[in-house]
C-alpha cells in the first residue's frame, strides 16, 4: 500500500515490481550470504546478522515512510468491507492462487526433476536456482513495467507462456542445458504477474485496499498449500517424476480464467 501510494497514480503496477524484486533478490544473493556468514562466523552469525539488518530498515522506515501514506487507504469497517463484495477482486485473488500455486508446485520438486530427469549432478543444483531466480528478478521488474499500461496482456501472455514451459519440462527436457534453459525461462515468466495482479486486487477492492492487498498474499500461499501435495502425490502415479510439472501446467493454465475474464470487463 505505501509503495503503491509513493508511486502515484497510474505507476502502482510498476511499484509492486520493484517491490517483488525483493524476494527475486533473496532467492540470488541470500542463500549465499548467509552461507558465507555462517562460514566466518558460525551458523549463528547469520541469524545476527539478519537481526542488525532489520533494526536498520526499521529505523530507515520509522524516518523515511510519510506517515499519511500508512494511513492511506483506511477508513470506517463497514466501508471496508463493502469493497470485499467486488466480483473483480475476488477474479484476480482467483488468479493470484493458481498461478503462485501451479509455479510452486512445481518448483518445490526442482531438485528431483533436475537430477533424476536430466541427470543435471546435484553440485550443480544451487547453480540452476540462482539462474531462476536471476530470471525471476528480470520477469517481476518487467512484469511491473509493462503491467500499468497492459495489464491484461500480462496476466494472460504470463500464464500462457507459463503452461507451455511447464509442459516442456514435463515432456521433452531430458537434456541437462535444455533443462536448465527452461528452468530459468520458468523464471522469467512464472511469476512476473504476480505484482501487477496484487495491484490488480488492489484497486478492486476499493475502499478495502488493505485488505485487498493482505488477501492477494493469502491467496499466493494459499495456492501454494493447495497444490504442493497434489503435485507431490503425481509422484508417486505412472507421471513419475514428470507430474509435477504436469499438473503445475494444469494448474497455472487455469489462471487464463480469470484474468481473460478480467480483461474482456475492462474492455466493456
Amino acid at each position: 500500500m505505501v509503495a503503491t501510494h509513493a508511486a502515484g497514480p497510474g505507476s502502482g503496477a510498476r511499484a509492486m515490481g520493484v517491490i517483488g524484486t525483493g524476494g527475486s533478490l533473496a532467492t540470488v544473493l541470500g542463500v549465499p550470504a548467509g552461507t558465507v556468514i555462517s562460514q566466518a562466523f558460525g551458523w549463528r552469525g547469520t541469524f545476527w546478522s539478519l537481526a542488525v539488518a532489520a533494526t536498520v530498515v526499521a529505523i530507515l522506515i520509522a524516518c523515511i515512510i510519510p506517515h499519511d501514506a500508512a494511513a492511506s487507504g483506511r477508513g470506517a469497517l463497514r466501508s471496508s468491507m463493502s469493497g470485499l463484495l467486488s466480483g473483480r477482486l475476488w477474479l484476480a485473488l482467483l488468479a493470484c492462487l493458481t498461478t503462485s500455486g501451479g509455479v510452486l508446485a512445481t518448483y518445490t520438486f526442482i531438485t528431483p526433476i533436475l537430477t533424476q530427469q536430466a541427470g543435471i549432478p546435484a553440485a550443480y543444483v544451487p547453480a540452476v536456482l540462482t539462474g531462476f531466480g536471476i530470471g525471476s528478478l528480470v520477469g517481476t521488474l518487467l512484469g511491473g513495467r509493462f503491467g500499468d499500461a497492459h495489464p491484461g496482456l500480462i496476466t494472460i501472455l504470463v500464464p500462457a507462456t507459463t503452461s507451455v514451459i511447464l509442459l516442456l519440462i514435463a515432456t521433452v527436457a531430458t537434456a541437462p542445458a535444455g533443462m536448465i534453459g527452461l528452468v530459468v525461462l520458468l523464471g522469467l515468466f512464472g511469476l512476473s504477474a504476480n505484482g501487477v495482479l496484487i495491484h490488480l486486487a488492489v484497486h478492486h477492492a476499493g475502499p478495502a485496499a488493505p485488505l485487498g492487498s493482505a488477501l492477494s498474499v493469502s491467496a499466493f500461499n494459499a495456492g501454494t498449500a493447495i497444490t504442493t501435495p497434489i503435485a507431490g502425490a503425481a509422484l508417486g502415479t505412472p507421471l513419475g517424476i514428470h507430474g509435477p510439472s504436469i499438473i503445475g501446467a494444469i494448474i497455472v493454465s487455469l489462471t487464463l480464467i480469470p484474468t481473460i475474464t478480467l480483461a474482456v470487463l475492462r474492455k466493456r
